[in-house]
This record gives C-alpha cells, sequence and structure tokens, in this order.
C-alpha cells in the first residue's frame, strides 16, 4: 500500500524558495511550492510504505538546510 503524504515546512527568514527547490529534488516527492501564511513551503510526497516514506524522504527533507520545523499530513482514501 502507498503511503502519501503532505508536509508543512517552516523554514528561516528568506529561505522559503531555496528549501522549496531543494525538497523538489528528493526522491518521492511530487509537489513542492513556496507559500505564505504559517507556513513556507508545502510538499507533497509518495513512498512504497511508511518505513520507506520515513527513511528515504522525511530523514532527506529534515536534513535540509534552513528548515526550522516540519509538519506531515498522512493523506487517507
Amino acid at each position: 500500500m502507498s503511503i502519501q503524504a503532505y508536509i508543512l515546512i517552516q523554514t528561516e527568514v528568506g529561505k522559503a524558495n531555496s528549501v522549496a527547490k531543494a525538497v523538489s529534488a528528493i526522491a518521492g516527492v511530487t509537489l513542492s511550492e513556496a507559500v505564505t501564511g504559517p507556513y513556507d513551503v508545502i510538499m507533497r510526497a509518495e513512498a512504497p510504505g511508511m518505513e520507506e516514506f520515513g527513511r528515504v524522504i522525511l530523514s532527506k527533507v529534515q536534513a535540509v538546510p534552513g528548515i526550522t520545523r516540519t509538519l506531515t499530513c498522512p493523506v487517507t482514501s
């Protein structure tokens, strides 16, 4: 079963565009956009399972410079 989630990202001031570009290059990321509001970047990602999602996607997202906080929102169907 495939896992899909939106990840809401807060960044350091002035880093939204560079963070959006960096996370868009991560395998499994299907959407990444800089936005305004309480979060600076919204991305969508998918992986074959929860273990892969955490290991392959979340660990790489959290390693991107300029990110201060993330909130993962799994998609239910």
